[in-house]
């Protein structure tokens, strides 16, 4: 500060004190400036450093408080009673809603809870019921069912519900990319059910980035309708033992049924298939319907079998279908189809046999029935349909592959 003083030129007389004085003021107000300046840095520090202690604090709270609602809930599960297990599924879906970065590891508990091996009960029949008069040839009506398997089986279903209704995105498809997500829809669950045993599950338009249900058990009806499957599907050796719907469902990875059984009816109508959709081996006891389906890559059906009617009526096929070794029983349906290549479906070899002998089958253009030396039918390219110009067809009929020596499997063609 001195050289503020000193290195002023000579004031005339009478007003060097004068000049002094206002350096001397011009010096202590930008030192007192910059102390001003250097305090409230000080202070900004301190209170950074204040606020960051405090929101570590507040983070540790909620996580100490979060950690303790979540292992109450945990142990809620492990109840005897099942009101005390409905109360830790409603505590568990409470703080996953307030907590979205614990959301997946809940929704990891409640998989894990359905998992659990589980008998459901079986509701009385009004078939078995006592009739009014008595008499000798009276079937005694079934037990009421155990209460504890009853409250089990609500329990269940709690659960089930609790995920149907946050894995649901309520918004249309033309409006999922211009508005957020619900507040109650949880994006991005993953979700494994393998050998779970679920019941009348309905899990209408839920998103799931990836759906693990290997070897599961549906019990009763069972509706996938307008869902969405961003990651694998996996319901290979799963057993619908009602009907299940499909409908309208988008796979965009590998959907995968590899022998899976479907005891009802199998409703895929409308669904898209971005990947791969294996069924192979699969079993349809009921009707299939895969009406206007979209299979953009492979279609596999190899040795599935068809009890009732199967569908594939203005199903479009990018790729190629196999169906190589599948089993149609009930009318088969291929009205309409799309195909880029038909040929690599294969229905032209001899392992697609033992196709019912049955008037209401429908199949591609081009394609036809021909019955071989053993006595099953083969699917064959009708290989022209030139006529002689009297409205006969003098085509010559496909030749049938002779019959493989047993044991050997012929590889697919290119």
């Amino acid at each position: 500060m001195w050289w503020l003083l000193t290195g002023l030129p000579a004031a005339p007389p009478g007003q060097a004190g004068s000049a002094r004085g206002e350096a001397l003021r011009t010096a202590l107000a930008a030192g007192a400036g910059v102390g001003a300046a250097i305090t409230l840095a000080l202070s900004f520090r301190r209170q950074r450093h204040q606020e960051i202690i405090t929101a570590h604090t507040t983070h540790d709270a909620t996580e100490r408080r979060v950690t303790e609602l979540y292992t109450k809930a945990a142990e809620q599960l492990g109840h005897d009673k099942a009101a005390v297990r409905l109360a830790g599924l409603y505590a568990l879906e409470r703080l996953a809603q307030g907590n979205p970065g614990h959301r997946q590891t809940i929704v990891n508990v409640i998989c894990a809870y359905l998992r659990m091996p589980h008998t459901s009960p079986q509701s009385p029949d009004p078939r078995w019921s006592a009739p009014s008069t008595p008499g000798p040839w009276q079937t005694a009506a079934p037990a009421d069912p155990d209460p504890a398997l009853e409250g089990e089986r609500q329990v269940r279903l709690t659960a089930q519900t609790i995920l149907a209704e946050h894995l649901r995105d309520a918004r249309r498809p033309d409006q999922r990319a211009s508005l957020p997500s619900p507040p109650r829809h949880w994006p991005g669950m993953r979700i494994d059910l393998s050998g779970a045993t679920l019941i009348d599950l309905d899990l209408t338009e839920a998103h799931l980035s990836e759906a693990q249900f290997e070897g599961a058990t549906f019990s009763g009806d069972t509706t996938f309708h307008g869902a969405v499957f961003t990651g694998m599907a996996n319901f290979d050796r799963a057993t619908f033992t009602g009907d299940a719907s499909f409908s309208y469902a988008g796979f965009t990875d590998y959907a995968w049924f590899d022998r899976a059984t479907f005891t009802g009816e199998a409703d895929f109508e409308g669904a898209t298939f971005a990947l791969d959709a294996v069924f192979y081996g699969a079993t349809f006891s009921g009707n299939a319907q895969f009406s206007d389906a979209t299979f953009t890559d492979h279609a596999l059906f190899p040795e599935a079998t068809f009890t009732g009617d199967a569908a594939f009526d203005e199903a479009t096929f990018t790729e190629f279908a196999r169906f190589d070794g599948a089993t149609f029983s009930g009318d088969a349906v291929f009205d309409g189809v799309t195909v880029t290549e038909f040929t690599g479906c294969r229905m032209n070899r001899a392992e697609w046999t033992q196709i019912a002998d049955h008037p209401e089958h429908v199949w591609p253009p081009g394609w036809h029935t021909v019955t071989r030396p053993n006595g099953s039918t083969a699917l064959v390219r009708q290989e022209s349909a030139a006529g002689d110009g009297n409205g006969e067809d003098t085509a010559t009929a496909p030749s049938i592959p002779a019959e493989e020596p047993a044991g050997t499997e012929e590889q697919p063609r290119e």
